[in-house]
């Protein structure tokens, strides 16, 4: 099954869908995704993709604050908790560190992330992580807080090699978005071609970051289907075993997914 990992599906631009979201879900259904993790990026926001997911029985929910958004919002390990106890919620966050956008705030970051770490193994649920310039510092927290039987996945990856391994190491995915088809990914393309098709996972982060041939528009699950058949051809396997090994490896990692899916 081709799966959309990650999406912001309540940011979406949806001019060209009469401003209909189910018209963006069918688009994504026509193009071939089976399934999709809506993420949640803070508080003021939860509530919009918890009921994304409730509308629509190929969509999955995550909870979390992202660390754009850890200043001013001290999320408590009960809230995250509170958070999660939601039948379609199979993830925490988008939490982790960026030291690129916000690194006047690194420690509140660093707190946020420890306790995304800590309940997510109290729970089973596995993380997603974003991670920007601070490749050792999120690799450290993990070691420390994080639960290597539910592990996670470090999202939108466009970090080294190194960083890739030590991160499978822990049992973590790597998951990659159509900025794998820009011009001035090389080095990204180096790193792809070295993962494991049995760690790879393919996502839009839409709204952003649209894929070749749709670079310039605004992102949808639907382009999902660009870079799945994208990274086949980097890594030399047909798209019908791309699908198949990376849509296994979703519902491998996020397990709580598969009978809410199946069940829709």
């Amino acid at each position: 099954m081709l799966v959309d990992s990650h999406c912001h599906l309540d940011r979406l631009n949806l001019e060209h869908h009469d401003n209909q979201l189910a018209s963006a879900v069918k688009a994504a259904t026509n193009a071939g995704v089976g399934a999709m993790l809506c993420v949640c990026i803070s508080e003021s926001n939860k509530n919009a993709v918890l009921e994304i997911a409730e509308q629509f029985p190929q969509i999955v929910a995550s909870v979390g604050v992202h660390p754009c958004d850890v200043q001013g919002d001290p999320t408590s390990e009960l809230a995250l908790k509170q958070w999660a106890d939601h039948p379609r919620v199979v993830a925490l966050g988008e939490t982790g560190l960026d030291y690129y956008h916000s690194k006047d705030f690194v420690s509140q970051q660093r707190e946020s992330f420890a306790r995304h770490l800590r309940v997510a193994g109290e729970l089973g649920l596995p993380v997603i992580v974003h991670t920007r310039d601070a490749r050792e510092d999120t690799l450290a927290l993990i070691s420390e807080h994080g639960n290597a039987e539910s592990a996670g996945v470090l999202h939108c990856f466009t970090e080294d090699w190194s960083m890739a391994r030590r991160a499978m190491d822990l049992n973590y995915y790597i998951s990659i978005s159509g900025i794998v088809t820009f011009k001035n990914a090389e080095a990204l393309r180096e790193v792809v071609k070295q993962v494991p098709l049995e760690r790879l996972l393919v996502e839009t982060d839409s709204p952003y970051l649209a894929p070749i041939p749709y670079r310039g528009k605004s992102n949808e699950p639907a382009y999902v289907r660009a870079v799945a058949e994208y990274i086949a051809e980097l890594k030399g396997v047909s798209y019908a075993t791309l699908v198949e090994v990376t849509g296994s490896n979703f519902f491998r990692l996020f397990s709580t997914a598969l009978p809410l899916i199946s069940a829709a």
